[in-house]
């Protein structure tokens, strides 16, 4: 019998492929398409940015056009205030940290067209799924007040990843270059005669030898429908699937290798399997011209098995390099999940000032199948089952906002958000015993914007957030630990505008994150406490200007001189992977139909653990988890070229001056991808 899942995937990617057949079939001069519906974190007209009253980032769709990221996180570098922690170059998992939170941990959402993505946000494993560059057509970055909308783990803020629409014909593009990368693109879509439905489809299939012989294999499909319902009501579907076969691990080079920059794989038999099918759907209904229902349904699956041979640590610390032997360990892990988030706008006149409302609900059900697979090499990745750990959490949140628009210039904005959520592990290795916990949070908030002129804009913003402790941490020894959410109280005042040469943004901000999840606890049945606390403290700022003559400069600064633990074993150290500074400078130059950029990014030294270690060891026997990673600068060339309506090529040198830098530690080095280059093009038919 055929798997659900496979017949699924099969039923909508047929219906969608008749559809886009039929459309693109009739499709001559047609009238302004429909809209496909989504849920969007700043929105999409004109006043929407100055309506938030918090720091907002557009990484613009022709932005990615010229940068031509290989990542998400590699388009997120030049945003303001995020620090990434490179594993390896395509980032299959997420490393982002903003505004100070460590770029190790997961304190920020991440969302796909308002949908969560990260695996499990309460079972844990956030890091394990990270969107495909090649389906996104612009990113959203929120941070400030203006979160309390979205939750949980919004302490950093919300990135909110806005999937293409496929254009009317069919594309097909691709790009080689350095460690062997091939790629190749397709997309294709159409509309119905009337406009009122269109559809499409966007596949990408990627392979690469990677950096320090990291391979891939990459399989990338995103299916889009979306029509019209009456004249106001509009419903679209999401179809995407995605797997991934990266050769990465946790281990690393060791110092002399990296000294000696060597680009070998240090795990060449490790692989990280990921699976990942999701569906969405969206419904929009224009109730009246004051009063709008938006309305997701989202259910997904990813699978993730990976696959680790021991080493032997005397053997490897002598040859200065991992040595393994003949055991092997699948670390296997399946989630599922189904959401539903339902939004309610509208505009009223109480206290006879105009209003701009919100209220919202969440709900939300996720679990995870965690195996543990005992192997050898001539077994090749089958074994015994020694550790079958099933994890489930069901979470319900509601919200409300109220944007008083006092007079032309001054908006107030008070909000609430309320989460409440249960978690529940049971072990079945250990004859199904069960252990479960549920905490609520009450997230209240308040932001304002005051347009000082027209080209002058102050925002200013308070608001707790949370992040829960994640199954494996509040269920720790299968004991409730008493664990309540780490919170965090922000605050953030700015100024932002724009003329017709310059735009800028600059925001003050400080985190101050309590209850912090810590080893330890007076209590010896206990292994955890909420303990430490931290705080960060600094200042943004992003400035755009149009020179004149085709050039334009775009540039921005982040400066975190606070990012600390206050009391406790680490009182006064450094929080891990929180550099100081943080730069980006972008010159770019437009001639007719030639866009080029010279791009630079700094990131400043930080530290690899709590302990802020200053030298990392030189072989096993440390661990290689902490020391002091130095900063570093690099430099990339774009280039993008039209030349007619159908073809275009483009390119970029990454890397420009070669430089060698720690992106990370874990068991060992990450090095920073050395340089590379790449060359591309695309044909629209």
């Amino acid at each position: 019998m055929a798997h659900p899942n496979f017949a699924l995937k099969t039923l909508v990617i047929s219906l969608s492929a008749v559809i886009s057949g039929q459309a693109m079939a009739q499709n001559q001069d047609t009238p302004q398409k429909t809209k496909i519906p989504r849920i969007d974190v700043v929105g999409s007209d004109s006043s929407s940015i100055s309506k938030q009253p918090g720091s907002v980032s557009i990484v613009t769709e022709e932005q990615l056009q010229l940068l031509q990221p290989l990542s998400t996180e590699d388009a997120l570098r030049k945003v303001p205030g995020i620090n990434i922690k490179g594993e390896e170059e395509t980032a299959v998992v997420a490393n982002i940290g903003l505004r100070g939170l460590s770029s190790a941990e997961q304190k920020t959402l991440i969302l796909e067209d308002g949908v969560p993505v990260a695996p499990g946000l309460f079972i844990g494993n956030g890091r394990y799924y990270n969107p495909r560059i090649q389906h996104i057509g612009s990113i959203e970055v929120l941070k400030g007040a203006a979160s309390l909308r979205y939750g949980p783990s919004t302490i950093g803020g919300v990135i909110n990843y806005q999937s293409k629409t496929p254009q009317d014909g069919v594309t097909i593009s691709g790009r080689a270059g350095s460690f062997g990368l091939r790629e190749a693109t397709l997309e294709a879509g159409g509309s119905s005669p009337s406009g009122d439905a269109q559809a499409g489809l966007i596949y990408t299939k990627a392979e690469s030898d990677g950096f320090q012989n990291k391979d891939y294999k990459m399989d990338d499909l995103m299916v889009k429908a979306g029509m019209e319902i009456g004249n106001n009501q509009w419903v679209g579907i999401k179809f995407s699937h995605y797997e991934n076969q990266a050769n990465i691990s946790y281990r690393g080079l060791f110092l002399e290798d990296y000294q000696d920059r060597k680009t070998y794989n240090p795990a060449p038999d490790d692989y990280f399997l990921t699976e990942r099918d999701a569906f969405d759907i969206n419904h929009e209904w224009d109730i009246n011209d004051s009063t709008t229902l938006k309305t997701v349904l989202y259910w997904s699956e990813v699978s993730r098995d990976y696959w680790r041979y021991s080493v032997d640590s005397a053997a490897s610390a002598q040859a200065g390099r991992w040595v393994y032997t003949d055991d092997l360990t699948g670390n296997n892990r399946s989630f599922e999940r189904i959401g539903l988030d339902s939004r309610l706008s509208f505009v009223h006149n109480t206290f006879d000032i105009q209003n701009e409302a919100e209220i919202g609900l969440r709900l939300l059900h996720e679990q995870s199948n965690d195996t543990r697979i005992r192997a050898t090499r001539d077994q090749d990745r089958t074994g015994i089952n020694d550790r079958h750990r099933q994890d489930s959490a069901d979470s319900l949140a509601v919200f409300a906002e109220n944007r008083f628009i006092v007079n032309e210039r001054l908006t107030v904005t008070p909000g609430l958000r309320i989460e409440t959520y249960e978690q529940t592990r049971k072990v079945l290795t250990d004859n199904n015993a069960e252990e479960s916990t549920s905490n609520t949070e009450v997230l209240p908030g308040i932001g304002a914007t005051y347009q000082i002129s027209p080209e002058a804009q102050m925002f200013a913003g308070i608001y707790k957030a949370f992040s829960p402790a994640e199954n494996g941490v509040a269920l720790d020894g299968l004991t409730n630990q008493d664990l309540e959410a780490e919170r965090s109280v922000n605050m953030e005042i700015g100024v932002r505008g724009r003329n017709k040469r310059l735009s800028y943004e600059a925001a003050a901000f400080q985190m101050d994150f309590s209850n912090q999840v810590v080893d330890g606890n007076s209590d010896p049945n206990l292994s955890k406490s909420n303990g430490g606390k931290t705080l960060h403290q600094g200042m943004e700022a992003a400035v755009g200007y149009d020179l004149g003559g085709g050039f334009t400069l775009d540039t921005n600064l982040t400066y975190i001189p606070t990012s600390e633990f206050v009391g406790g074993e680490y009182d006064g150290n450094r929080i891990s992977y929180s550099p100081e500074w943080l730069a980006n400078m972008e010159l770019g130059y437009r001639h007719g139909d030639l866009k080029t950029a010279l791009s630079i990014h700094h990131t400043g030294s930080q530290f690899g653990d709590s302990a802020n270690t200053e030298a990392i060891p030189a072989d096993a026997s440390g661990g290689i988890w902490g020391g002091k990673l130095d900063a570093y600068t690099t430099f990339d060339v774009h280039a993008h070229y039209q030349f007619n309506k159908q073809l275009a090529v483009f390119g970029s040198v990454k890397n420009l001056t070669d430089e060698r830098y720690i992106a990370g530690l874990r068991q060992g080095i990450y090095a920073g991808p050395s340089r590379s280059f790449e060359l591309g093009a695309s044909y629209q038919f």
